[in-house]
């Protein structure tokens, strides 16, 4: 790391607390708007911070938002603490143990510290500095496909943001490139006619045979939409379990996929023509309920470059013997081909001998590699947005599994969550500083929205699928 700064001093001197705060997420893991104790514990350290608190925004009630400062630009720094069903697993080992449950399978736990982490330490620099400015920290519940921060954005709650800040954990460091892909879930639930399936099966009209023809014809699609689209399905009612009745009711869930909002609206129209189809073949009836929808990122080239000179001055996270010595055996569970993707989505070449990322991608850089998805997409069409990438697991560790679960409370992912809040801090400290980089970061995003527009991928009817706190 290079020289010492005052903001990433105001950073480590809250390391143990953001430790404890990020294990403590880790301990309760929690999913789609259940987030409760997690929520509990975020807006615990806020008030701790001394932050003006607002809980249940946009109804939502594990959404919490933290504020210091007034006047001057509003600087949007953005957490998230959901975790994912059936990935709890044993921390620390390097081997499958699961716990049983949810588990933080894409280190949301060490996400959400971190952001906070970065927002009470900048609101501090501003009180010090004197300068004019509101720094404002959103804990965000509901990303893996709740589509919380598209609801937060659709209610307002970005509307006197100047620009915003988030990382998300990863086995590389360097700017995100701002690449997702636009997606929505949509249920379709098919009506038919119950019957014998034997005594009298000309009588019965099966919903399970709409829901597998649907799927079908969804599968001869995916020859002839772009390449970069994806749709996925889950059952989520097939229809009973007796196959000696005729089937009068089954849903499947369709994930839908693609490159911008526009491509989007397309495919969804293909999919509801498909299901249609699937009707007349079956004589059934189709309901169709949309259950979530986020936009794909939009880049902004001015606040990517605040943040490489942010990396360009700290460098990578600094890892010892005992981190990599765990890195080592983590890596021993995976494969080159996990190895060589982690570097290929950063556009280098591979390195199979080293176990963590002790380097900063570049700024300019190839891209390749499969996409996901994020809500952080609908905040980045309110405001100019940037994500950092930091290391705080293995190189060629794989989301959304056991090893990055088994790595979440570990010394090197803790040293990585603090790295991306020093990258953060100083990012928005530039925001601050440097007046004429954030008004270049807006114009462009204005120019970009005179150009596209806007529109919410969720019609204002669909609501948040809020779930009542366990008793």
């Amino acid at each position: 790391m290079k020289n010492s700064d005052r903001i990433w001093d105001l950073v480590e001197g809250r390391r143990e607390a953001y430790r404890a705060l990020a294990n403590r997420v880790y301990d309760t893991p929690e999913i789609l708007y259940t987030e409760y104790a997690s929520a509990d514990a975020h807006e615990e350290q806020l008030r701790a911070e001394g932050a003006r608190v607002s809980r249940g925004v946009a109804g939502i009630p594990t959404a919490v938002v933290g504020e210091w400062g007034e006047g001057g630009p509003v600087i949007a720094i953005l957490g998230e603490y959901d975790a994912l069903p059936e990935l709890g697993q044993e921390p620390g080992v390097a081997e499958p143990r699961p716990t049983g449950g949810p588990g933080h399978g894409c280190g949301h736990n060490l996400l959400g510290s971190a952001a906070m982490m970065a927002a009470a330490a900048l609101a501090d620099w501003l009180k010090e500095s004197g300068l004019p400015g509101t720094v404002r920290y959103y804990g965000c519940p509901a990303e893996e496909g709740g589509a919380a921060k598209t609801f937060m954005v659709r209610e307002g709650l970005f509307d006197d943001v100047a620009a915003a800040i988030t990382w998300h954990p990863a086995s590389m460091n360097g700017v995100d490139a701002p690449i997702s892909l636009a997606n929505t879930r949509i249920d379709y639930t098919f009506h038919g006619r119950a019957a014998h399936a034997a005594g009298a099966p000309e009588l019965g009209r099966s919903a399970l045979d709409a829901v597998e023809l649907m799927n079908i014809g969804v599968n001869y699609m995916r020859e002839h939409m772009p390449d970069d689209a994806r749709i996925h399905y889950a059952y989520l009612d097939a229809g009973g379990t007796a196959p000696n009745v005729v089937q009068a009711k089954a849903t499947v869930r369709q994930l839908i996929r693609a490159r911008d909002l526009a491509g989007l609206r397309d495919l969804i129209a293909r999919v509801d023509k498909i299901a249609e189809g699937a009707t007349l073949m079956t004589e059934t009836r189709v309901e169709r309920r949309i259950v979530s929808g986020v936009s794909n990122l939009m880049g902004n080239r001015a606040m990517e470059q605040a943040m490489q000179a942010a990396f360009d001055r700290l460098g990578a996270p600094v890892f010892d013997t005992e981190d990599r010595d765990f890195a080592e055996a983590i890596r021993k569970t995976l494969t080159r081909d996990h190895i060589a993707a982690s570097f290929r989505r950063m556009g280098m070449a591979p390195d199979y001998g080293k176990p963590l990322a002790d380097f900063v991608a570049p700024l300019e850089r190839p891209h390749t590699g499969g996409e996901g998805s994020t809500d952080v997409g609908d905040v980045s069409w309110a405001v100019p947005t940037v994500q950092a990438r930091v290391a705080t697991c293995a190189i060629g560790t794989p989301f959304h599994t056991w090893q990055l679960t088994a790595q979440g409370k570990s010394p090197m992912a803790h040293k990585g969550m603090e790295h991306a809040a020093k990258v953060m801090a100083t990012t928005a400290r530039t925001l601050f500083e440097q007046p004429e980089v954030l008004a270049a970061a807006r114009a462009e995003h204005a120019a970009k929205m005179t150009e596209t527009p806007y529109l919410c991928p969720m019609p204002d009817e669909v609501r948040p699928p809020i779930k009542p706190r366990a008793a």
